[in-house]
């Protein structure tokens, strides 16, 4: 197989310059699930040049060969996994062949100086030439070792047009302390330029959708504000439990894991001002400009949770404190929802709801914007239970956008019945299996930054939010428990009933649409 421009042909994209790429943590499950996935992908779209070298390096002891054999597979047993996040229908032999042809391994300790010497003699003897991206795809307490020993060794140096980068991965930082202590730390051995801090969020076709849906179309644009907004939902739900990631989770819990991250991407994506260009630093300053003018939460604006034991689908689950590696008396929340306020003038007035979970009705990434109802002189106004002037858009598992709206029913008299259109992707573009790193390693490749957060956006989330980690912190109160399989605790519906709005139901399933927008 050879590198053409045939992904030039089918996504307008041009092959990546050619590079090595680093991966510390070459063993680990994000290497096995997301990263090898989407390497595999852009090299079966032409996107990756002939001359490029991967080096796997870990203190496991492998051996090139045996890594090539693990990653074979992992990558097959997708196949087999309708479960997993990348599940193809098969492995493409000629474009696996080109991948494992040109991995390495190195054991390597992270915390040992002479490694990182000899990896840069593999790196002067590679022959994808002098640049490089080192993949932080490792615990977060080693992401400013590892940086600190590139910075010793020489490796972020650059020269004669060659490139060094570093993809660091979540969690960045556990509150805005330790995230300005890291950042500084990174910045004192590499330019920010260098620095890529990735959310897999932003990878994602839908949510990389956002910005031409509501910039490129006349319809949206000027209704996107506080003047036409009721409120904004923002749901990321989870039916599974911890599973194994006990000792992980613990000291995590569902704030720090998905909201100053995840949960603030989707926000900024849907509430910033309109940037200049889209040039990545013009995006990225009305997004930091967002996160900025974010108040600053109070213990009234957030709910947490914790899921008990019970039964999903005739089938009993564990409760939270139940789980491996998770204290009996555990006060970590595997629920978070909060009430942010935008202080600007496009938002102001406006909730954004926020929530996210595990052991939830349903797997559900969702960002829905309740528009005013119209003046009900004519028609009166729609039912409570009635779901009207409603936008959805569906990041997973169907990505897509649905409407929802009044509509004449069929009859004599003038009544007004629900109605909904809608939009997927499959229905008008051909997806192919992914996981939503393809585009960030792919623009990390070719230098772009636009997809990735900056160190401004990092620490202003964590401002955000703060208030809240502090509060949770030193409560000596339990979450509100909650049902596996229900939509969270009690609570999180009392914060919206206050505001007079309640929280969309999870087990609501859209209706299917035909492409021709009849309901079905």
């Amino acid at each position: 197989m050879t590198t053409t421009d045939a992904g030039a042909a089918t996504t307008g994209a041009v092959p990546a310059p050619p590079c090595t790429l680093v991966v510390f943590g070459a063993v680990g499950d994000l290497t096995k699930r997301l990263l090898m996935p989407a390497i595999y992908n852009l090299a079966g779209s032409r996107l990756l040049d002939d001359g490029m070298q991967i080096i796997g390096a870990d203190h496991n002891v492998r051996t090139a060969d045996t890594w090539r054999d693990e990653l074979s597979s992992t990558l097959e047993s997708f196949t087999h996994d309708a479960s997993a996040e990348f599940h193809p229908d098969h492995i493409d032999p000629a474009t696996w062949a080109w991948v494992t042809k040109r991995l390495d391994y190195i054991v390597f300790d992270f915390e040992h100086p002479g490694d990182y010497a000899k990896l840069k003699e593999r790196l002067a003897q590679s022959s994808a030439g002098a640049s490089a991206i080192f993949y932080l795809a490792v615990s977060a307490r080693f992401f400013g070792t590892i940086v600190d020993g590139l910075g010793a060794a020489g490796l972020l140096e650059e020269s004669d047009g060659a490139f060094r980068r570093i993809v660091v991965e979540k969690p960045f930082g556990s509150d805005l302390p330790t995230a300005s202590a890291l950042n500084a730390r990174i910045l004192r051995v590499a330019a920010e330029r260098q620095i890529y801090r990735i959310d897999h969020f932003l990878g994602k076709e839908p949510v990389q959708g956002i910005m031409p849906l509501r910039f490129g179309n006349g319809i949206f644009e000027p209704m996107w504000r506080g003047e036409h907004v009721d409120s904004v939902q923002i749901t990321a739900a989870e039916t599974i439990g911890v599973e194994h990631r006990g000792a992980f989770y613990e000291p995590t819990g569902a704030l720090r894991d998905m909201v100053p991250n995840h949960l603030f991407s989707l926000l900024t994506m849907i509430a910033m001002d309109a940037p200049e260009s889209l040039e990545p630093e013009a995006v990225r300053n009305q997004k930091a400009k967002l996160v900025e003018a974010i108040r600053p939460l109070g213990p009234a604006d957030a709910v947490r949770g914790q899921y008990a034991a019970g039964t999903v689908n005739g089938a009993a689950v564990a409760g939270y404190r139940d789980e491996a590696r998770v204290a009996p008396d555990s006060r970590t929340e595997t629920y978070a929802a909060l009430k942010v306020q935008i202080d600007n003038p496009r938002w102001n007035g406006v909730p954004f709801y926020l929530r996210t979970g595990k052991r939830l009705a349903r797997h559900l990434t969702t960002i829905a914007i309740q528009f005013r109802a119209a003046p009900p002189q004519l028609f009166g106004e729609p039912g409570p239970a009635a779901a009207t002037n409603l936008l959805t858009l569906g990041i997973a598992p169907e990505p897509g956008m649905t409407t929802d709206f009044r509509a004449k029913a069929p009859g004599p008299l003038m009544r007004l019945g629900p109605a909904r259109s809608a939009f997927g992707y499959d229905a008008y573009f051909d997806e192919k299996p992914s996981v939503g790193y393809e585009t960030l390693l792919y623009h990390c490749m070719i230098g772009n930054p636009l997809l990735f957060q900056r160190d401004d956006m990092i620490e202003a989330s964590w401002a955000a939010v703060q208030p809240v980690v502090d509060d949770w912190s030193s409560s000596k109160d339990a979450p509100a428990a909650y049902a596996p399989g229900s939509d969270g605790p009690s609570q999180a519906d009392e914060m919206l009933a206050r505001d007079g709005r309640r929280w969309l139901p999870l087990a609501e399933a859209p209706r299917d649409v035909s492409r021709e927008g009849k309901t079905t």
